[in-house]
């Protein structure tokens, strides 16, 4: 396989891959270096190619990915249910923001977007890293979630209204 064969290979399972696939996990299936792989990410990218690096590996920037804001309110027992709830109904959670009266908009990244980063995040709740943010504001809270598309956001967001969770 040459050079662009590679590349145009390369580009194709970035596209269809719904995670980020990792540097090492490419160079194994092309049987070459991480480096070379590394090399041709950068070759796409001037060609254009809107590839993301992430700590998990590289995936395709999707600008048609549907995305909305959820004003949410819950105790601390339904956090799991919420996350949870949102990844297995194939959503994303890309972050959690509060509105404080004193200090303004307060917003953390999470990119939860399956049942391993849900346990990951409540352990570091649970082991007292960290207070969740919701307690700024008497647990109301909102997140940006995404999804592949409109119909799934809704399903979402109905699900979230069936268990108390979402506020109108």
């Amino acid at each position: 396989m040459d050079r662009q064969m590679r590349r145009d290979r390369l580009l194709e399972i970035i596209k269809k891959s719904t995670k980020a696939i990792s540097g090492s996990e490419l160079a194994d299936i092309f049987g070459v270096s991480r480096q070379v792989i590394v090399q041709d990410i950068a070759i796409l990218r001037a060609e254009n190619h809107k590839i993301l690096s992430t700590n998990r590996g590289y995936l395709l920037q999707n600008s048609q990915k549907a995305s909305r804001i959820v004003k949410v309110k819950h105790g601390d027992a339904e956090i799991k249910e919420e996350l949870n709830l949102i990844v297995d109904l194939g959503g994303k959670v890309r972050d959690v923001f509060v509105k404080h009266k004193t200090y303004g908009m307060i917003i953390v990244k999470l990119d939860i977007e399956s049942r391993l980063d849900v346990k990951r995040f409540m352990e570091s709740i649970e082991n007292g890293k960290s207070a969740p943010l919701k307690k700024l504001t008497s647990d109301e809270h909102y997140h940006t979630i995404e999804a592949n598309d409109e119909e799934t956001l809704d399903l979402i967001e109905s699900e979230l209204l069936n268990r108390n969770i979402l506020v109108k």
